[in-house]
């Protein structure tokens, strides 16, 4: 019976250890990766080598809902344009890949905690079959206590790893950025730095740092409710 009690209260302590709060479950079933639908932005990228920015409108239909604006710091070529209008034709917003699909909730630890924000860790499971890199990631989700709202998700391996033959990575780290939301405005993705440092053939340095800024939000349902205020007789 003793050993029975013992059991049975560890293996109780274990759930949980690993249970995600109810807090956590909630925020992860209303986030988006890439911010909720309806709204226009404009996207800024930027590395060592160059530069784009771009501007996203859900009203205009597909695929010049993308549009772009600068290349490399100045108006891009016909040719450019064209390219680009090429590309975006294949590119989707429509959120489906998101790394909450991939987090393994058994795995889910607490790494920090104030009255403001909790720190989650998890372990991921791999995204497709050709996904080699998932075993050496961990994704932390940052919960803004207070707006029930993920305002950051950072993605890291925690060693090194091969993900093709004479490629070694050190360090592959993906942060993403999220306003906290208010009476007015959701949350709202802000802005993504993805770091790596790595070699290939032990020679060739694979390091960059690639940021991508999100900003001139635009509620497209405001838009459209005001325009058709006007045209009201």
């Amino acid at each position: 019976m003793l050993i029975r009690f013992i059991w049975g209260f560890f293996l109780t302590l274990a759930i949980s250890v690993h249970a995600m709060p109810t807090e956590l479950t909630k925020a992860l079933a209303d986030f988006r990766a890439d911010g909720p639908r309806g709204w226009a932005f404009t996207q800024s990228t930027s590395s060592a080598s160059h530069s784009l920015v771009e501007r996203y409108d859900p009203l205009i239909r597909a695929p010049f809902s993308w549009n772009l604006l600068t290349k490399d710091g100045r108006q891009p070529t016909e040719k450019e344009m064209n390219d680009y209008r090429e590309k975006v034709s294949y590119r989707s917003n429509d959120g489906t890949a998101s790394v909450k699909d991939q987090i393994i909730p058994e795995t889910c630890k607490l790494v920090s905690e104030t009255d403001e924000n909790s720190v989650y860790e998890f372990k991921l499971k791999p995204g497709s079959e050709d996904d080699h890199t998932a075993e050496f990631m961990t994704a932390l989700f940052t919960l803004h206590r207070p707006s029930g709202a993920i305002t950051q998700v950072e993605l890291g391996n925690t060693e090194p790893f091969s993900p093709m033959i004479a490629v070694q990575i050190t360090e592959a780290r993906t942060t993403m950025d999220y306003s906290i939301p208010t009476e007015e405005c959701p949350s709202l993705l802000l802005g993504v730095h993805t770091k790596v440092r790595g070699r290939a053939f032990w020679l060739r340095s694979l390091d960059d740092d690639l940021y991508v800024k999100y900003s001139d939000h635009v509620d497209v349902k405001k838009v459209v409710a005001a325009k058709k205020a006007t045209e009201t007789p």
